[in-house]
């Protein structure tokens, strides 16, 4: 117990002083407010690399102006802050230092009214007023810095079970961050919203979508066969979300609203009408295990108990046991088969050609594969590989199959890889959702998704006039 508290007095002798604009009290940081801001703008840069961003001026200016009006009534106005639609299908938003904060346009759609956007800028603001990412940054130069005082004047943590132990309480000190921040900046959000005319009560709407979500995505992942994707466990960096339900009800009906709150569902929907749902099509699109890549001209079908992720980088496709994925080489002169042998070594080779393409397949060892394709000057490649050999052996004729299924893009794929978009319409009398999920593109999976789009999840149904939000 000494040895701790001697190294966190050390820390707190070695960190920054400031004062916290949402408290008021002061705070250790070990970062200036120049340096923040100047962190955000560098990392700006690499966000938007990674992500792109959303190509619509008019939504930009939409969300950018929305995000300002909150700015101005937060505990930081003077802060410049820019606010970014990322093409990204994620439903997510996030926050770096120094005043940037980024929405993805794949939440934009879940969302039903201006008010719900302000909720969810409002939330990202809050972790910016509160400098929570200063905070994270200070915990863990701190840790950091713990260790090696702690490796200098308590030789007994110098030990593997000593660094288990230092790695074991920073951890759970950054996830304890992670949970009062989320919280705080829901907080501080719901207040940004009353003070900018908004009624706070939409901070909890768009909890009660995530908590839609996470109830949608828990009976998904049981005829999926796999775990959930919600936050769970003592390390979860967020609470769960009745956890965050309970809490802003509380704080929410403090807050004095104003007596003729905004909603802007007419301007929202307007505003997202036509947005691109899902995969984009600059990046590729899967449909039924498809990929197809309407630049590129090309399309690959996978196995259909396989799941698949499309990133800017690369696409990947998993069973759980195997994996593949599809990498270009650009301005490719040669032929596959000796690229193949070049850059995997020897191997059990075949050569062929499918769709007039000529291709080639090496089994490098009992546990993986690559495969390439050449179409004009580009090379595709397919590199498999599992667990196990009885994993791959598995999996090699799925692996074979797909090789052998790359061709140029049909009229019909031409038509699909230009991507799926929100439209939304007026819902007339006798319309269900199950009747709009029949004639759905999104599949088996329809039904759950328009409700969820529209807040009518797990069993509501549109009324006469309402606009609703298709995919088409």
């Amino acid at each position: 117990m000494k040895s701790g508290l001697l190294v966190l007095s050390m820390v707190a002798c070695l960190s920054g002083c400031a004062m916290n604009p949402v408290s008021g009290k002061q705070d250790f940081v070990m970062m200036s407010e120049s340096d923040e801001i100047a962190l955000g703008k560098k990392s700006d840069i690499e966000v938007r690399k990674e992500y792109g961003v959303y190509d619509s001026p008019l939504l930009q200016d939409y969300v950018d102006k929305v995000g300002q009006r909150l700015a101005k009534n937060s505990h930081r106005p003077g802060l410049q802050y820019h606010f970014t639609v990322v093409d990204s299908p994620e439903v997510n938003a996030f926050a770096l230092p120094g005043g940037y904060i980024y929405i993805t346009r794949g939440i934009l759609p879940y969302l039903d009214s201006e008010a719900e956007l302000a909720a969810v800028l409002g939330h990202e603001i809050g972790h910016v007023t509160a400098r929570h990412a200063v905070k994270q940054y200070t915990a863990a130069t701190a840790a950091g810095i713990g260790v090696q005082i702690a490796s200098i004047f308590v030789p007994e943590i110098n030990t593997q079970a000593g660094y288990n132990l230092v790695n074991v309480t920073g951890s759970a000190l950054l996830s304890g961050y992670g949970r009062e921040h989320e919280l705080e900046a829901d907080r501080l959000g719901s207040a940004y919203l009353a003070k900018t005319g908004y009624d706070p009560h939409a901070m909890m709407d768009v909890l009660s979508i995530l908590k839609e979500q996470e109830q949608f995505d828990i009976a998904q992942a049981k005829l999926e066969h796999r775990e959930p994707r919600g936050y769970h466990g003592l390390f979860a960096s967020h609470p769960d979300s009745d956890t965050r339900l309970q809490q802003v009800v509380g704080e929410a009906s403090k807050l004095q609203a104003a007596s003729h709150p905004v909603e802007g569902r007419r301007i929202y929907l307007e505003h997202i009408n036509g947005i691109i749902f899902g995969d984009s099509p600059s990046q590729g699109v899967v449909r039924n295990n498809e990929f197809l890549h309407e630049k590129l001209d090309i399309a690959i079908q996978f196995p259909e108990n396989w799941t698949i992720k499309n990133s800017p980088k690369q696409l990947v496709a998993t069973n759980g046991d195997a994996v593949m994925s599809l990498s270009l080489v650009d301005a490719f002169q040669g032929n596959p088969s000796d690229y193949l042998l070049h850059r995997f070594g020897r191997g059990e080779l075949t050569s062929f050609r499918s769709s007039g393409l000529e291709g080639a397949l090496l089994f490098v060892s009992e546990k993986s594969a690559a495969g390439a394709i050449k179409m004009g000057d580009k090379l595709y490649v397919v590199r498999a590989a599992a667990k196990s050999s009885i994993a791959f052996s598995d999996a090699r004729p799925g692996i074979e199959k797909t090789l052998h299924s790359f061709h140029p893009l049909t009229d019909i794929e031409k038509r699909l890889a230009r991507g799926l978009r929100i439209s939304v319409r007026k819902a007339n009398p006798g319309d269900t959702y199950e009747a709009y999920a029949s004639k759905s593109p999104l599949g088996k999976n329809a039904l759950g998704y328009l409700r969820l789009l529209n807040h009518a999840y797990p069993d509501g149904e549109p009324h006469p006039g309402d606009a609703v939000k298709l995919v088409e």
